[in-house]
């Protein structure tokens, strides 16, 4: 049993064989094996991932019938559920946490599952990977409006407008290009499984999952211009110091990001001159610039005075407490002060998302993926030069001001002086032809390569 497909029509006959009822009706049917298939996809592509990766399951029945905006239509409540209970009905999977939801608190969970053995061997014997196997949607409903309801984010209804229907469209265009394309990470196999056990433990973060290749569309506080960065891509997932070792198409990569693009934008959209001191060194005299910045885009990102430290700024460093960090914030940045603490950062967002489409729209048209990180970009290292043409005129035509786009300074400081001379970063030629009689250390990511290319063949 080599492919997907087969086993899931087995399990189905199966599932059917054990079920006390009549056959199904030809479209129950396509619609119990659509669901089976969902689950399975979400199985196969977990488990690639990490062995003890846990799926979701959402088992609330309006969930699969509220908000026709988002919900899968060939996904019905009583086939899903047909097709879950079948499956531990086989001893194929089994609950690893029950889901529920504290209406006194407004916080709850989704049911979690995993594999029994007896379903792995039968993942265990596709050929296929699933990044390579699962065709993604390209019809899926990408545009995600979001609003925060009793304390959770809830995704909203809409109208159609013109803009709705354009930025759906180009983010189909930029998601075909993307897809058409081969993205993976070059890391040594031993080296991949201990980052995807940290990113397992990782309360914030999910383990890299290949198949997540398509961009969504995020709108905040129920306002088209809030917000609209694109999320979800794979590579999104992957922590930044090996952002470096991204692939395209077997190539290598480089990551542009533009210079301080928060107050560019900021005192641009207010006709004030930001300067030509760095907006982050110029607060603690070149000092913690990294915290400044994580500072500064904090304090623009709030609707409230900030009174006490973000959870995510760590001052160990910097010797000073967060009421003197937000002080020397303002005081560095006066002619913009009102302005900190009005939740400005989602309409910067917009900004920056729209421009974010802009490139991503210049290079799908040249067939060339650009795989978008807020303000950054990755894409095939020949494309380097023109990425930054593209990042810096996109700007330019926005603001009507300069920006500097820059490569990721960790990346050239590692290329340059860390990086062991095994490390893909000294290869002129990461191509499945340059290393597949290279080092064996590297055989899944060679594995992927050479079943990519010969499915595209």
């Amino acid at each position: 049993m080599n492919t997907l497909i087969e086993i899931i029509h087995q399990l189905s006959k199966e599932i059917q064989d054990k079920e006390d009822r009549r056959a199904r009706s030809t479209n129950d049917k396509i619609r119990f094996e659509y669901a089976l298939t969902k689950i399975l996809e979400d199985i196969w592509s977990n488990y690639f991932a990490h062995p003890d990766s846990e799926c979701l399951i959402n088992k609330n029945k309006n969930f699969y019938s509220d908000n026709a905006k988002y919900r899968d239509p060939n996904l019905t409540y009583r086939m899903a559920m047909a097709a879950f209970d079948g499956l531990i009905n086989l001893d194929m999977i089994y609950v690893t946490k029950g889901g529920y939801y504290d209406r006194t608190t407004f916080q709850g969970d989704l049911t979690r599952y995993k594999a029994t053995p007896r379903l792995l061997e039968k993942i265990d014997e596709l050929e296929s990977h699933p990044a390579i196997y699962i065709k993604p949607n390209l019809d899926d409903q990408t545009i995600i409006l979001r609003n925060e309801v009793e304390g959770r984010k809830i995704a909203m209804p809409y109208d159609e407008t013109s803009f709705t229907d354009q930025a759906r469209k180009n983010l189909r265009t930029i998601n075909a290009c993307i897809t058409r394309h081969w993205t993976d990470l070059m890391i040594k196999d031993e080296e991949y499984i201990k980052l995807q056990e940290r990113l397992l433990l990782d309360d914030e973060k999910q383990p890299i999952d290949l198949t997540k290749k398509m961009l969504y569309r995020i709108f905040s506080n129920n306002d088209f211009k809030q917000g609209g960065r694109f999320y979800r891509g794979w590579w999104q997932n992957v922590p930044s110091e090996y952002r470096k070792f991204i692939t395209i198409d077997s190539k290598k990569t480089q990551e542009y990001d533009f210079s301080q693009l928060n107050p560019n934008m900021i005192y641009s959209l207010y006709n004030l001159e930001l300067g030509s001191d760095d907006a982050y060194s110029r607060v603690l005299d070149g000092e913690h610039r990294d915290t400044v910045k994580e500072a500064f885009n904090a304090m623009i990102q709030a609707n409230t005075p900030l009174k006490s430290k973000p959870k995510d700024i760590d001052l160990d460093k910097v010797e000073m407490t967060w009421t003197e960090l937000r002080q020397a914030v303002l005081d560095s940045h006066k002619p913009i002060q009102h302005l900190f603490f009005t939740g400005l950062g989602n309409r910067l967002q917009f900004e920056d998302s729209n421009m974010a489409e802009g490139v991503m729209l210049h290079f799908s048209a040249m067939d060339a993926p650009a795989l978008p990180i807020h303000d950054s970009f990755i894409m095939h290292h020949g494309y380097a030069s023109e990425l930054q043409e593209s990042m810096q005129r996109t700007f330019y035509n926005r603001f009507n001001k300069h920006i500097i786009a820059n490569r990721e300074e960790e990346l050239v400081n590692v290329i340059k002086n860390d990086a062991p001379m095994d490390s893909p970063a000294f290869w002129d030629d990461t191509s499945v032809e340059a290393t597949v009689e290279g080092d064996k250390e590297y055989s899944k990511w060679q594995d992927r390569d050479a079943m990519w290319l010969s499915r595209s063949r």
